[in-house]
C-alpha cells in the first residue's frame, strides 16, 4: 500500500480510537457524576425515626396499680425511648404516676406504679377513660425494617413467631411481611369485677429519604391485651408486626 494510503488508515484509526476515547470517558463521567449525585442526595436526606406509643384505657377505678410493661429494644437491649424513660420526659404520663426503667434479662420493661387511677365521672364502658404516652425518636443509624428481631426495636422477649396472612392489603402491596408472635406483661391491680382495662402499645420504625422523589421503608409492630376485673400478675399478650413495607433499592 503506498505510504499516503497507510497514512490514511491510521489517521482514520487514530480518529475513531480518540472519538471511542472520548465518549467512553463522557458515559465514566457521566455514570460517575449521576452516582455521586445518587449517593449524595440519599445521604444528605436519609432520615431514620422511631415512633412508640401506649395506651391504658379503664372503664372502672384501679387501686394499688403496677404495670410491667415491655418497651421497644433490640436484642441487646438499647432502646430508643429508653433516655426519655429514665429522665420521666415521656409526653403523657401523668405526674402521679411513677415510672422506672427496669431490666429483666430478656427484655425491656417500664415499671408504672399508680396508688390509684380513678376515672372521671363520665366515664362509662362506652366512653371509657384512656392514657396515652407517646414520642418520636430519631436513630443515629439505619433502621433494619426487613428483619426488626434481628436488629431493631421490639416488644420482647419475641415467643412462638409465625407468618401470617396480612389483613391490611397496603403492607402486601409495599413488599411487606406479616407475623403474630407472643410477648408478655405484668399486671397487678384492685378493681371492680366488671372492669374492663386494655394495654395497647405500638413502635414503628421508618427510614426516608430523597432521590428526586421522596422514598421510604418501615416496619411497624404493635401488642394488645384486654383484662377483665382484677389483675395478679403475668400475662401472655398477642403481637402483630409488619416488615419489610417499603423501597429498599438505596444506595448502600
Amino acid at each position: 500500500m503506498p505510504t499516503r494510503g497507510r497514512e490514511k488508515v491510521m489517521d482514520k484509526i487514530i480518529k475513531i480510537t480518540t472519538g471511542l476515547f472520548v465518549v467512553i470517558l463522557a458515559v465514566f463521567v457521566a455514570v460517575t457524576g449521576y452516582t455521586g449525585y445518587i449517593d449524595n442526595a440519599y445521604r444528605s436526606s436519609l432520615t431514620s425515626t422511631y415512633s412508640y406509643s401506649c395506651t391504658i384505657t379503664t372503664d372502672s377505678p384501679l387501686t394499688n396499680v403496677t404495670f410491667f410493661l415491655p418497651v421497644p429494644a433490640d436484642q441487646t437491649g438499647n432502646s430508643p425511648v429508653i433516655a426519655q424513660i429514665s429522665t420521666r420526659d415521656l409526653p403523657g404520663i401523668p405526674d402521679e404516676w411513677n415510672s422506672e426503667l427496669f431490666e429483666s434479662g430478656k427484655s425491656t420493661l417500664v415499671k408504672i406504679t399508680i396508688p390509684s387511677l380513678v376515672p372521671p365521672a363520665e366515664t362509662t364502658a362506652k366512653n371509657p377513660y384512656s392514657v396515652t404516652f407517646a414520642t418520636n425518636v430519631t436513630s443515629d443509624t439505619i433502621i433494619n425494617t426487613k428483619d426488626p428481631v434481628a436488629e431493631s426495636a421490639m416488644f420482647r422477649p419475641v415467643q412462638d413467631m409465625r407468618e401470617i396472612e396480612c389483613e391490611d392489603r397496603s403492607v402486601t402491596a409495599s413488599g411487606g411481611t406479616c407475623y403474630s408472635y407472643l410477648t408478655s406483661l405484668y399486671a397487678r391491680y384492685e378493681a371492680d369485677q366488671n372492669a374492663v382495662v386494655t394495654i395497647r402499645s405500638s413502635v414503628t420504625g421508618k427510614n426516608q429519604w430523597t432521590i428526586f422523589e421522596p422514598r421510604e421503608n418501615q416496619y411497624r409492630t404493635s401488642i394488645y391485651l384486654l383484662m377483665f376485673g382484677p389483675q395478679r400478675g403475668w400475662t401472655l399478650t398477642k403481637g402483630n408486626l409488619d416488615a419489610g413495607m417499603g423501597e429498599y433499592d438505596a444506595p448502600q
